[in-house]
């Protein structure tokens, strides 16, 4: 089973950047879509982006759009999440998941979970 670590979270200003990765490692499928989440305290985990292993495919939360850009590096089976123009509201922990599909006009995770990296945005 595909085996996931996320990593480059911290804190940062309002209005600042951070760029999260994933790394995958293991049985990856160039038709799957890996996912970002993010879940802040007392809520729900909720969809942030996703991008398919081949393709320009790529699907964003109506939160983020224009801000966040996710992409890939198939050679190093690694996922990104260029976080710009950040917010309050994006402090959560992010966690990336292998498998993601569109339900209908939601996404949704049935594959692995990375561990998680927390995002602090704070003056």
């Amino acid at each position: 089973q595909v085996q996931l670590d996320e990593s480059g979270g911290g804190l940062v200003q309002p209005g600042g950047s951070l760029r999260l990765s994933c790394a995958a490692s293991g049985r990856t499928f160039s038709n799957y879509y890996m996912g970002w989440f993010r879940q802040a305290p007392g809520k729900e985990r909720e969809f942030v982006a996703a991008i398919r292993w081949t393709g320009d495919v790529t699907d964003y939360a109506d939160s983020v759009k224009g801000r966040f850009t996710i992409s890939r590096d198939n050679a190093k089976k690694t996922v990104y999440l260029q976080m710009n123009s950040l917010k309050s509201e994006d402090t959560a922990v992010y966690y990336c998941n292998s498998d993601s599909r569109v339900r209908g006009t939601s996404w949704l995770a049935f594959g692995s979970w990375g561990q998680g990296t927390q995002v602090t945005v704070s003056s």
